[in-house]
């Protein structure tokens, strides 16, 4: 992405782009020195995940995220997992909650959106905002119908309206809406409510995947864990 990328923001939106990543730099270097200890004694290797994601008017650009996952992890299953989303409409949830490639404490982090942290580079770069529709992985994008691209009108973000409204209680087709309906009320209001009701949205996905980790022990089930080809580090 070329370097002037953050000029097709509206300047509010930049503005208030560089202010929480002010706010957010220490909390990402204080976290970046905790995963470089919990990486060294549990899972050598990069601290650091990196991947090509489809932002603004279908431009490629590579995110950052902090690796919870143990280096050498199957991910190729992670296309078929998003073609069943895309072809039944069910539920998107996460399968981390029993998924044994997670590094320790790695499902806390992503469940808590911690792993996301360091796309706050992105941000600063103009290659993400804080608020917009979550940034997709080329091949999903290769799925979309010329309808459900009309979300790369707006610049991805870390957090946005889907992730407020119920995330992976929500199907593939409610967060294409919810994402449309962001680009078309777009406003620094909106944006300002996105960023408060983040914190609650949190609390909620990370009590959903602490209930589901516990569900197998509590009902006697004894259910096997989630198919390893089904989730990468996207």
């Amino acid at each position: 992405m070329p370097p002037d990328a953050h000029l097709s923001l509206p300047p509010w939106k930049r503005a208030l782009d560089l202010g929480c990543c002010l706010v957010a730099f220490p909390a990402f270097a204080l976290l970046t020195l905790f995963m470089a200890v919990l990486l060294r004694l549990r899972s050598p290797g990069p601290i650091l995940f990196r991947q090509e994601r489809v932002g603004l008017r279908g431009k490629r650009f590579r995110i950052y995220k902090f690796r919870t996952m143990h280096v050498g992890s199957d991910t190729r299953g992670h296309q078929q997992h998003f073609q069943r989303l895309h072809e039944t409409n069910a539920p998107m949830r996460k399968l981390d909650a029993t998924d044994t490639r997670l590094i320790p404490l790695g499902w806390c982090l992503r469940a808590t959106g911690l792993d996301e942290l360091p796309q706050i580079v992105n941000v600063w770069r103009g290659e993400m905002s804080i608020v917009g529709p979550r940034p997709c992985i080329p091949y999903e994008f290769e799925l979309y119908t010329p309808h459900q691209r009309a979300r790369f009108l707006s610049a991805p973000g870390l957090t946005g309206l889907w992730q407020v409204s119920g995330k992976n209680r929500t199907t593939f087709d409610e967060m294409i809406r919810l994402d449309h309906e962001y680009t078309a009320r777009r406003a620094l209001w909106l944006d300002v409510r996105i960023i408060f009701l983040t914190i609650p949205a949190l609390i909620v996905q990370l009590s959903d995947i602490r209930h589901s980790r516990r569900a197998p022990a509590v009902s006697g089930l004894g259910e096997p864990p989630a198919d390893p080809g089904l989730r990468g580090n996207p």
